[in-house]
């Protein structure tokens, strides 16, 4: 009884476009620990019975946010479903970290020494360079960046097929990005890299996201960008915060066209709403200064 409503709540989500395998996979075991025990509604008990045997806290809250987000669903429909008080095992999401805004002369930096990563005389260092280089450039996700396939370069700029939330959508391209990418292609012909991902290492195939960090990460602490391990500073993804906030400093000031500027800058970043996007007007420390500047200058005008 529990899997056919589970079957329904996942089809619910999938029709809005929601990949939801984690959460699916979670709420499978879920109604076979409690069917084994004969449960056809949620139960309170059973629930935190069934976080407590999680691995950690972490893993613990998780599963008790997914059953507790489907005892809900359940419950409308009948109320024999009983669903647990929220935050039993710790809140949600920690927030988000602010994002650092990277330079132009350390992007450069980083991608000129990412020419040095071993292994020397492949095709690997000239794959994160130019990796770097166009995460930098278009603000892609790193997981959208390696999904890329050699086809999705096409005329009109980027194909990105593999996007949050399953969106597919098109990147235009700078005419320099375009020909760093041919450049690119060149070189991997030069070392007879194969494989049909765009970027590529000596096995043939896109490097492992975590990989792609550690490599940025390295090169952001030799060059003096990033603290030890164990402290907080530039990451990979600061690449797409700086390419958002660059793009919203460069907004005229008025109204009508800033809003027109994030619905674009929305589609084009791949967010599931534009909400997310406005995040980086409250992030960010000098598009905060811009806002209070202006809206000074408002009240003012009113105030006359």
């Amino acid at each position: 009884m529990l899997n056919i409503h589970i079957s329904r709540y996942v089809a619910l989500h999938r029709s809005l476009g929601l990949k939801f395998s984690e959460q699916e996979r979670m709420l499978r075991l879920y109604a076979a620990y409690a069917g084994g025990f004969g449960d056809r509604h949620t139960q309170v008990q059973r629930i935190y019975d069934w976080c407590h045997t999680s691995s950690s806290q972490y893993v613990a809250r998780r599963r008790f946010d997914t059953a507790r987000n489907f005892s809900l669903f359940a419950h409308a429909e009948d109320s024999g479903h009983e669903v647990p008080p929220a935050g039993v095992f710790g809140r949600g999401k920690r927030p988000r970290p602010t994002p650092t805004i990277i330079e132009p002369d350390q992007v450069r930096a980083i991608m000129t020494a990412a020419l040095d990563v071993p292994p020397q005389g492949t095709i690997s260092p000239h794959t994160y360079h130019y990796l770097f280089g166009l995460l930098a450039a278009t603000g892609l996700r790193i997981s959208e960046a390696l999904a890329l396939q050699c086809k999705d370069l096409v005329e009109d700029g980027l194909i990105v097929r593999n996007g949050k939330f399953g969106k597919q959508r098109l990147i235009a391209l700078q005419p320099s990005t375009r020909q760093a990418l041919e450049a690119y292609l060149a070189l991997r012909e030069k070392h007879a890299a194969r494989g049909n991902d765009l970027f590529v290492t000596i096995r043939g195939r896109a490097p492992h996201k975590v990989r792609a960090h550690v490599v940025f990460v390295r090169l952001a602490r030799q060059l003096g960008y990033r603290g030890p391990t164990g402290t907080a500073g530039m990451r990979l993804h600061d690449l797409r915060h700086t390419f958002a906030v660059r793009s919203l400093e460069s907004c005229p000031p008025d109204r009508e066209a800033i809003a027109h500027h994030m619905a674009g800058l929305s589609v084009y970043l791949g967010h599931a709403s534009v909400a997310n996007t406005y995040w980086y007007l409250e992030a960010t420390p000098v598009l905060l200064r811009d806002i209070a500047a202006a809206s000074e200058q408002l009240y003012r005008g009113e105030a006359a």
